[in-house]
Formats: structure tokens, sequence, C-alpha cells
């Protein structure tokens, strides 16, 4: 490694092809050099698609090539813990796709298996990268709202697709794991304290048992409390908002904003209302950028794995808790 690292991808899920693998191409410190799915004509398909050197039949074989400095995790929920070990065991710098397991304990598991070999690990929440985030969290602290007092988030949107991996059981699937762990992080991301408190609601489907849609309430020891809706059946949505003693901040369009356009921060205080606009970026690269900096800096990224850890036990919780009253 010099300036560049070099990215394989394992599997050809949607979120990569859309997404990642077109930022990692953008990027100033990354090339996508192989892609491996276990089906060997869609590996080579895609990687023609995307311009990518190299295509394998199966993930073993991405596991073992020297050329590959990083791997790049899109898997179903269920298979991220197996596959982060083995990349792991395989020595190879990983950064997986929220949420980052089934559950906490696997979550947990995977965040061992790296820091004991000292190998870089990170969960892939872009959100977090959006300068409109990071400017919010420090709106609060620096106090823009006065003393934040309640915090809302929402991320819903309609699935058409009966056989969609999101309403699989057996994939930890569910509106939680998909988008409602977006509002539970942000939550966290913004007033920096775990919850001491959980509650909530859902929706099982009848023939999906996960949750559809799902309502929940969150209490942290300084007194804030948040609450929050998502579902894979309600009309899309995604935003947050935090009110305090003195104002209130919205981000609309929070966490999958259109990085082609500037995005708002709208700002009360008191009489006062204005709008802070933040320029457009593509938070997925910025957060593949961040953690080829991290790679070949020999640096800790910019968050903590074990904050992945945390955020699944929060998600543990909730789910138990409307298990429990559903």
């Amino acid at each position: 490694m010099t300036d560049s690292i070099r990215w394989g991808i394992l599997s050809t899920a949607n979120i990569g092809i859309n997404k990642v693998i077109p930022a990692i191409q953008k990027a100033s410190n990354g090339v996508v050099t192989a892609i491996a799915s276990r089906n060997k004509e869609r590996a080579a398909e895609v990687a023609s698609q995307l311009n990518i050197e190299k295509s394998y039949g199966s993930y073993e074989e991405l596991l073992a090539d020297d050329d590959i400095d990083a791997i790049y995790i899109p898997l179903p929920n269920q298979m991220h813990a197996e596959w982060a070990i083995k990349c792991a065991e395989a020595g190879k710098a990983t950064l997986c796709e929220k949420p980052l397991a089934s559950t906490a304990d696997e979550a947990q598991t995977m965040v061992d298996a790296f820091k004991s070999r000292g190998i870089l690990f990170a969960e892939a929440f872009m959100y977090r990268f959006h300068p409109q985030n990071q400017r919010a969290q420090y709106m609060v602290q620096d106090g823009a709202i006065g003393t934040p007092q309640i915090m809302s988030a929402t991320f819903t949107f309609a699935l058409s697709d009966p056989d969609n991996i999101r309403l699989s059981k057996e994939l930890a699937g569910g509106a939680l794991m998909d988008v409602g762990c977006y509002c539970i992080n942000s939550m966290r991301f913004i007033t920096g304290e775990e919850p001491s408190k959980v509650a909530a609601f859902a929706n099982f489907g009848a023939e999906t048992d996960v949750d559809e849609q799902i309502t929940g309430i969150l209490e942290f020891p300084s007194g804030i409390r948040g609450h929050f809706d998502a579902s894979l059946r309600t009309f899309r949505t995604h935003s947050y908002e935090v009110r305090g003693t003195e104002g209130r901040i919205l981000l609309p369009g929070s966490y999958v904003p259109d990085h082609s356009a500037n995005t708002m921060i709208h700002h009360w205080r008191g009489d006062s209302y204005d709008v802070i606009e933040v320029e457009a970026v593509d938070q997925y690269q910025l957060m593949v950028e961040d953690f080829a900096d991290a790679l070949l800096n020999s640096r800790p990224p910019r968050f903590d794995p074990q904050d992945a850890v945390n955020n699944m036990r929060v998600i543990d919780r909730l789910l138990a808790f409307a298990r429990a009253n559903s």
C-alpha cells in the first residue's frame, strides 16, 4: 500500500453495486480490485459492468487474494458475523454493513476477532460522515437549542416485493434492523449517551414474523427522551429533530440525502428561525475515504466498532420488549 488501498467486495448486493462501489471508485484513496459472488457468472457480470479487474465465484477465493487490502461486506444481516470473522482470520481489514450483526453477542464476537488480531474493523453507518449530522451534533452540544429535552426520529418506506430479504426472519430482517437502527444510532450520536430505559411496540407480520412496523421510546441518563418509528410498510420518509428548552433543530432527509443537492438544517431559537445550508457530499465516499485513510495511516476508525455493539444492545432490548408486548 502507498496512497491507495485495494478493495474486495464480498457479494453483489445492491447497496454495494449502487452506492458503495461507485463511492470507492470516486474516492481519492481506494480502488475496487475484485468482487465475489457464490454465482461465478453473476460476479463476472458485475465486474464487467463496473470495470472491476477480478471476479470470483466464491467468497473464500476473494479472502485468499493477496492483492486485496480491505473487504467490504454487504451481505444479509444473518451472514455478517460468519464472514466478518473469516475476514479477520484472513488478516483483511473490513468494513461491514449496518447493522453489524443479528445480535449484540454476535457483534461483540466480531469486534473481538479483529481487536485481538490488531486488524482494522468498522461498521458502514454512512450517515454519520455527512457534515449535516456532525453540524447538528455540534449545535446541540453548543447550546443552540438550550438544554435538549426531546428527540424524535423516523425512517419508513413501503416494500412491494414479498420476497425481499428485509422480510426474512431467518436473515435477521425487520424494520428495526433495516431502518430503525438509524433512528437509534442518531439518538445515541446526538446525545452521546446510552439509553437507560427502552420500550417498543411493533406489528409483526403474520407471514413474515418480523417487525414490519415499530415505534419506540428511549430514555437517557441526562433526562432526554427519544421516540422513533420505523416501517417497511409505510410511505417513505427519514428525518430527525431535537427540541430543547430554548429551541429546535430539524433535519429532513437526514439519513439518505441526495448527494447531488445541498441539505438543510432548520433551526428555531426563541422567536428566530433560520436555515443552515450544508454543501452536497457523497456520504458513502466520505465513509470509504475515512476507512482507507485509517488503514493507510495505522489509526483507529473515526467511529469505534464497539459503538456498533452498543447500538445492537439497544436493538436487542427494543425487540425483546416488543415481542413480549405483542
